[in-house]
């Protein structure tokens, strides 16, 4: 399958800034009218798992008015979709619209996936006159067999922003409990392939499912940046204040980033590099890494966000 090409403006497009993405069910009015008020990054409406089987019909032709709700204080607007054929194409119908920022892509296993369902929303989006390329992808890996394509998934399309692993249906397939031991293998090739392709790598490692515990997932989402991971998924709102600052540069990480970035632009001006401060080598990976800290909290949400769209 060949790619369907995208215009380079489109294509050029730099990854969102995702902290915390709630799933809400968007067959559930009282859900959907709060998910603005709940300060995530991004809202996914879900179509998919928690949408009863009898129920998606009627989830799909409230979509855009559902996309209107969740997206009233500049929150990013994305949409699950079903994986089965005849489903997704539905889901597509009703998903590629105004307003609609990503697409999330459950069970993904292959690049050539990736590309059918690229080339159906190019296609929606010609016949709509909607922005070529403007919807993004954030591909959920939930099966073993997917991790063996880790590279060419994640490098399938320009659509691709984010990856993530899907903890539940990942374990349920390799026959196992979604637990540390079996989790961070998988969790760190879904990150070291979603980095190799510039894309925002997405998660902790741990159930996505445990949100009564906050200081145990306030715990996994720390140790998960530490790793490298930008956000993650939730499924209730409380997991998502906890995400927003796990996923921030604390205050001291800041006080660092700015006394590295000052003392690189003291030093430039006498030719060295690397420089020396608080007794500790600083060279040129650990000037970007400060100055990466002080990008991510000059991004951070409210300045990060789009106009209201009311």
């Amino acid at each position: 399958m060949i790619a369907d090409p995208l215009p380079s403006v489109e294509t050029a497009m730099s990854v969102p800034r995702w902290r915390s993405l709630l799933f809400v069910p968007t067959h559930v009015p009282r859900f959907v009218e709060t998910a603005h008020e709940r300060g995530a990054d991004g809202v996914i409406l879900d179509l998919e798992d928690s949408v009863p089987q009898d129920q998606k019909g009627e989830a799909r032709r409230q979509l855009p008015e559902c996309v209107a709700k969740v997206g009233r204080k500049g929150a990013s607007v994305l949409v699950r979709v079903n994986h089965g054929l005849r489903a997704l194409a539905a889901d597509l119908d009703a998903a590629v619209i105004e307003s609609v920022d990503a697409l999330v892509l459950p069970k993904t296993d292959s690049p050539e996936w990736v590309l059918e369902i690229a080339n159906a929303v190019s296609e929606l989006e010609r016949e709509r006159s909607l922005p070529l390329g403007r919807i993004r992808f954030l591909a959920q890996i939930e099966t073993p067999g997917a991790l063996q394509r880790l590279a060419a998934i994640a490098s399938a399309h320009p659509r691709m922003a984010a990856m993530a692993l899907g903890p539940e249906d990942f374990s349920a397939a390799v026959g196992g409990s979604p637990e540390f031991d079996l989790l961070l293998a998988p969790n760190l090739s879904v990150l070291f392939a979603a980095r190799a392709a510039g894309l925002l790598p997405l998660g902790f490692v741990g159930s996505i499912g445990e949100f009564s515990d906050s200081d145990k997932l306030r715990e996994a989402a720390t140790r998960a940046r530490r790793l490298g991971f930008v956000g993650a998924l939730a499924i209730h709102p409380t997991q998502v204040a906890i995400f927003n600052e796990a996923f921030s540069p604390s205050a001291q990480e800041l006080e660092w980033a700015r006394r590295v970035v000052a003392a690189e632009n003291d030093d430039a001006t006498h030719g060295r590099a690397p420089f020396s401060l608080d007794g500790k080598m600083i060279d040129p990976p650990v000037v970007r890494r400060a100055h990466e800290i002080l990008a991510l909290a000059s991004n951070n949400r409210p300045t990060n966000q789009r106009p209201d769209r009311r």
